[in-house]
């Protein structure tokens, strides 16, 4: 049973207008303090918190403490199977990665029940100082933030952990994008491979992954190129798309030049059975045999103002807004989760459309009037 009392030191207490503090022991055993204002409401207050622990089940009550007893390795190792709506071949291998590389060996042998927002504040201190990526260290916060919000939802913690935290924000540097003339050096100088891996993130806007898995049988129409796939970083396997449902694809714009490129490499190199162009000992073209390349590429070919491999997808992006292709289109077509992530990311393109804008709107006022 719970107490209650006044710390204001007045003559008659029951009578004065400071609050009650009662004292109480939670479901977990955990002795807690609260202030109530009236003396009504803090005698069912009392009485509710107090009795918490007779509703609850002595069994469940066991359970939650012996749940708040296991480590943070040991209950992760129990909420990866069950989240059934990753895929080995992307969510699920990050969520992985985050797991094993960095929270385990960090956090593992904590128990859940002493896991805190100040221990929260120094794992994401560890980090920073340990030179892992923004854009890391936000799938690594996301992954620990699901694994205790579960636990504490079970019982686990008698407060949530992650409550209060800052988490990580990742800001996107200013992309680098190459010129059309780097564009055509970096075509002259690459291998067959590779040169048509760069057209078809140069002209469709394809992401690495999605250009390996360059398909003859993807020409849906002439001027039209269905992107259904990526071959996997990490798998070198088929995968579905970033950001996308297995078996979810998108269009994008298919210009002649591109068409032209891969009807001649296929008459040159031919295709496989299910239509793929690149290809490699293991039938698919991959992240390795690429990388290879493109370090050839740019050892030959010295970088311009710090571009790299992926500048030439963001080449696709320039084009198009440059030329005034919308950029709800262009999200569309490049893959993006939100247009949000399309505008962060290209947002210095489209210079000066505030008072291109003003200026427009003014001279069809005045010209109403």
């Amino acid at each position: 049973m719970g107490s209650f009392f006044k710390e204001c030191g007045c003559s008659r207490p029951t009578r004065c207008p400071h609050p009650y503090t009662i004292r109480f022991r939670d479901a977990l055993g955990k002795q807690r303090e609260e202030a109530v204002s009236a003396r009504r409401t803090m005698r069912s207050s009392v009485l509710r918190r107090s009795t918490g622990r007779k509703k609850t089940a002595p069994s469940v009550s066991e359970a939650r403490r012996e749940l708040g007893q296991q480590t943070v390795a040991e209950y992760a190792k129990q909420w990866r199977p069950r989240q059934r709506k990753m895929t080995e071949y992307s969510t699920g291998w990050h969520v992985d990665s985050s797991i094993n590389v960095h929270i385990v060996p960090r956090l593992g042998s904590r128990k859940l029940n002493s896991v805190t927002p100040i221990v929260l504040e120094r794992f994401l201190d560890e980090l920073e100082a340990e030179g892992v990526g923004r854009g890391n260290q936000v799938n690594i916060f996301r992954t620990l933030k699901a694994i205790l919000r579960d636990a504490y939802g079970k019982g686990a913690m008698v407060d949530d952990p992650v409550k209060g935290v800052q988490e990580p924000e990742y800001v996107r540097e200013k992309v680098a994008i190459p010129s059309l003339a780097y564009v055509k050096k970096a075509l002259r100088v690459a291998d067959e491979f590779l040169a048509l891996e760069i057209v078809m993130m140069v002209g469709c806007g394809l992401r690495n992954g999605e250009a390996r898995a360059v398909n003859i049988d993807n020409v849906v129409a002439d001027d039209v190129y269905r992107v259904h796939e990526q071959i996997h970083s990490n798998t070198h396997k088929p995968a579905k798309l970033k950001h996308r449902k297995a078996g979810e694809f998108r269009e994008v714009p298919l210009p002649r030049s591109v068409r032209e490129a891969m009807e001649r490499y296929e008459e040159k190199h031919g295709a496989t059975k299910d239509g793929y162009l690149l290809r490699g000992p293991s039938g698919y073209y991959t992240e390795p045999m690429e990388r290879r390349r493109v370090q050839k590429l740019f050892k030959t070919l010295p970088a311009e103002n710090s571009v790299g491999m992926y500048g030439f997808r963001h080449y696709f992006a320039s084009n198009a807004l440059g030329n005034g292709i919308p950029i709800t289109d262009v999200a569309e077509w490049m893959g993006h989760k939100s247009i949000e992530e399309t505008y962060r990311t290209y947002r210095h393109l489209m210079p000066g459309s505030i008072t291109k804008a003003a200026r427009i709107l003014n001279a069809g006022l005045w010209d109403a009037a």
